[in-house]
């Protein structure tokens, strides 16, 4: 069974990925998604599986604190 997230809160997470530096592209890259389910789940129409969230908050060194409010399980 894969666990997903319920909600994402898009513009946090946008924040962090200005600030890392990395090319979005990069990022969609190293979750192994297409460009278009990247959009899909920041517009909370799929969710994060747990296994995106680790990645992401691996990369963008999301403090757990904002992991709690970035995505709302």
């Amino acid at each position: 069974m894969i666990t997903k997230t319920q909600n994402v809160d898009a513009g946090r997470l946008e924040e962090y990925i200005n600030k890392s530096g990395y090319k979005l592209g990069y990022i969609i890259e190293q979750l192994g998604l297409s460009r278009q389910a990247f959009d899909m789940k920041m517009k909370n129409k799929n969710k994060f599986r747990a296994s995106e969230v680790y990645v992401l908050c691996d990369l963008l060194k999301i403090t757990p604190e904002d992991k709690a409010k970035i995505f709302m399980f």
